[in-house]
């Protein structure tokens, strides 16, 4: 990052929404609340035309970028998994007249975030309280979330630095834990052949899990979308509120696998954009049970903090994260 540009582009780009603000490197909280916008990424043929289009509404003068992108990125390039954008980090660079671009993976943004998070950006789903990092000694968190898609990251931290996990771990195998996952799974693997965990956990999958209990019940469920299953539930509904039991007991589960996978003793994060709008069924629900429920490391799992993430622009703020300890870096080399 250039030193002397006041302030550093951000964005964080996902399935359906593409999000930009700008940030002050130089400041304790470098996130500036006020610059962000949002748009839908169906309305733009690719980011640099999005990102010209925020740069022209809110006049913001940028030298360099971080770009927080939904998708494996290798090397110079980023493509989302959800979406048909191709990122290049080099054409980035040419169209929006940037000095530097930085393409990290959303999930790695999501995890840069942790440190930033205050009271009342989280809320606790179950185990010990957190508590934030105070310095001393080392710490591992896992990050995962659903939303258009399932995002999966972790953040370590050693000797006082920072280091995020970029990870595609929303499509490991699916693993049913109980008679009825089974007929899920069974049902979902005639329609998608291999089944991954993003299939079920994430707003196209609350409608997978509903059509799987539907026809499994000899019914056709007819036209339907994630929100309609939420608000069916939160009515009464018997099929829909089984969905979001199901939903939320099976993300209970992966992300306490998470947790085992990536010795997460300090917390696991659950952020994306279901989090904050189901957060009293994820309390209220077997996610807690399934999270603890490991066999012989269950009195371990019980101790592990399950967190849920608030902030309404997470990935933003750790793209910020990113920028600040880059500027950092470059002025201490």
């Amino acid at each position: 990052m250039n030193a002397a540009a006041a302030h550093v582009l951000l964005a964080d780009i996902g399935g359906t929404n593409a999000r930009f603000a700008l940030a002050d490197t130089a400041a304790p909280m470098p996130l500036l609340d006020d610059s962000i916008r949002e748009y839908a990424v169906t309305e733009f043929p690719s980011l640099a035309d999005a990102a010209r289009h925020y740069l022209e509404q809110t006049g913001g003068e940028v030298r360099d970028g971080v770009f927080a992108v939904a998708g494996r990125v290798e090397d110079d390039e980023a493509r989302i998994t959800n979406h048909p954008w191709v990122i290049s980090r080099t054409r980035l660079c040419t169209q929006l007249g940037l000095g530097q671009a930085v393409l990290i993976n959303d999930f790695a943004a999501q995890s840069m975030a942790i440190p930033l998070l205050r009271a009342g950006d989280i809320a606790l789903v179950g185990g010990a309280p957190w508590r934030p990092h105070d310095g001393d000694g080392d710490c591992t968190y896992a990050v995962i979330g659903p939303g258009t898609g399932l995002g999966v990251g972790g953040l370590l931290i050693r000797d006082g630095r920072h280091y995020p996990l970029e990870t595609e771990g929303g499509h490991v195998s699916f693993p049913p834990g109980t008679p009825e996952e089974l007929a899920i799974l069974d049902h979902l693997s005639r329609q998608f052949g291999r089944v991954s965990n993003e299939r079920l956990i994430c707003g196209p999958g609350l409608v997978n899990i509903y059509r799987a209990l539907s026809e499994i019940a000899g019914e056709d469920p007819g036209p339907v979308q994630p929100v309609d299953i939420t608000l069916r539930a939160r009515a009464g509904d018997p099929r829909s509120m089984r969905t979001v039991d199901v939903f939320c007991a099976v993300f209970g589960a992966i992300a306490g696998d998470l947790a085992l996978t990536l010795g997460a003793w300090d917390g696991v994060f659950l952020t994306g954009g279901l989090v904050p709008k189901m957060l009293e069924e994820l309390r209220h629900s077997g996610f807690r049970q399934r999270f603890e429920h490991k066999g012989r490391f269950s009195s371990n799992m019980a101790r592990v903090p399950s967190v849920a993430v608030l902030h309404p622009h997470a990935g933003l703020l750790g793209a910020a994260a990113l920028a600040g300890r880059i500027s950092l870096r470059e002025q201490a080399a």
